[in-house]
């Protein structure tokens, strides 16, 4: 049976397709590239679909899904719909919920770690935070500030597209 969001999505005109699903991601040439190729008559063919037009993108596109995110544990970015912000909040709910003083200090050492990968790399850090406490996101920024421009591009294009894949099925209802 064809999931009612996504048979109402494959109704809509281009536009208006691209737009509802831009929160899923922030890269508008994604979204676009996304609508062109619909109906999709199932959503396991709307996330292989997601993935391609993903990996065939250009590094200025995924800077611009990446400027969608706020910073772990901030409430605001460069370019992001409402939606994405609230996604973004419950994605994050782990790293930022209150906990005993070693997460308090690891929130501190985050917030000093994101300073320093921006320093580095000129964007923020992007990781799929769901599920994750400060301490796990921290361990993760720390490895990866070993990385060369190159291989973090890839790996915080690896990022967005995991967390793309669960706000597609969040937005479909699904899991």
């Amino acid at each position: 049976m064809l999931n009612y969001t996504l048979a109402r999505w494959n109704e809509l005109e281009a536009e208006a397709a691209a737009r509802e699903i831009l929160p899923c991601c922030g890269a508008r040439a994604w979204a676009q590239g996304l609508a062109a190729r619909r109906p999709f008559a199932e959503a396991q063919e709307l996330f292989a679909a997601s993935d391609s037009v993903w990996s065939g993108l250009p590094e200025e596109a995924w800077r611009e899904a990446f400027d969608s995110h706020p910073r772990i544990g901030q409430s605001h970015a460069r370019a992001a719909t409402a939606e994405s912000l609230t996604w973004s909040a419950e994605e994050q709910k782990a790293a930022i919920s209150p906990g005993g003083s070693q997460e308090g200090g690891a929130k501190l050492a985050l917030a000093a770690a994101n300073r320093q990968y921006e320093e580095r790399f000129g964007r923020i850090f992007i990781v799929c935070a769901s599920g994750r406490s400060a301490a796990e996101i921290l361990a993760i920024l720390e490895g990866r500030m070993q990385n060369d421009a190159a291989a973090e591009m890839l790996e915080a294009a690896e990022q967005q597209r995991q967390i793309t894949q669960l706000r597609l099925r969040r937005w479909l209802g699904v899991d």
